[in-house]
């Protein structure tokens, strides 16, 4: 029994085909969103796998490098044909997460970085994180609520506790005005806030 697991496992895998390819994609994108970046490095990295146990199989190296090559030249077709028929795109993605993101408490800093991750382009990432102040102020304050500062604060604040607390608001990418006007409002004013749906 353990040597047929043993030899099992050093058969080589099957190569990643374009038909192979657009399985795993139809199939990654079945469970989440991508962009169109993000769905090439994951084709990239499912690549990768098959060239690492390709390896450890013991196939040659000049045929890894081959269907790899050929594999790799896949993608770009593969990620093209999803963003024409729709099922990458990339502004819907942006703005999506970023109001999921905004009403969760992240600043408009910190959902840019996040979407940029993520292969958003410049210009897209500007347009889903433009917002104004107030909306600005609304994703703070649901963050104050998430980590029991200012209004929801467990404990009255003194003058140190107040300032950790804006710094747990600034490392969150939130100004500092902002973060002020957040722990400035009362649980009354916090609450009317997120209430209004301004996210």
């Amino acid at each position: 029994m353990a040597s047929r697991r043993r030899s099992s496992r050093t058969e080589p895998p099957s190569p990643p085909t374009q038909a192979t390819l657009h399985e795993a994609a139809l199939d990654y994108l079945n469970h989440r969103p991508a962009t169109a970046a993000l769905l090439g490095r994951v084709l990239g990295r499912r690549i990768t796998t098959w060239a690492l146990r390709a390896k450890r199989a013991g196939t040659p190296v000049e045929e890894i490098a081959l269907r790899t090559e050929e594999a790799r030249s896949a993608i770009g077709a593969i990620v093209a044909r999803f963003v024409e028929v729709g099922l990458i795109n990339d502004a819907s993605f942006a703005a999506s997460r970023a109001e999921k993101l905004a009403r969760s408490g992240r600043s408009s800093r910190a959902i840019a970085a996040y979407l940029a991750a993520k292969g958003v382009d410049g210009a897209t990432v500007r347009a889903a994180t433009a917002r104004g102040a107030t909306a600005e102020l609304a994703a703070a304050v649901a963050l104050t609520r998430k980590k029991r500062l200012g209004a929801f604060a467990r404990e009255p604040l003194d003058q140190e506790t107040r300032y950790k607390q804006l710094g747990v608001l600034g490392r969150a990418g939130f100004d500092r005005d902002v973060a002020e006007r957040a722990l400035r409002l009362d649980r009354e004013e916090a609450e009317e806030l997120l209430e209004d749906g301004l996210l």
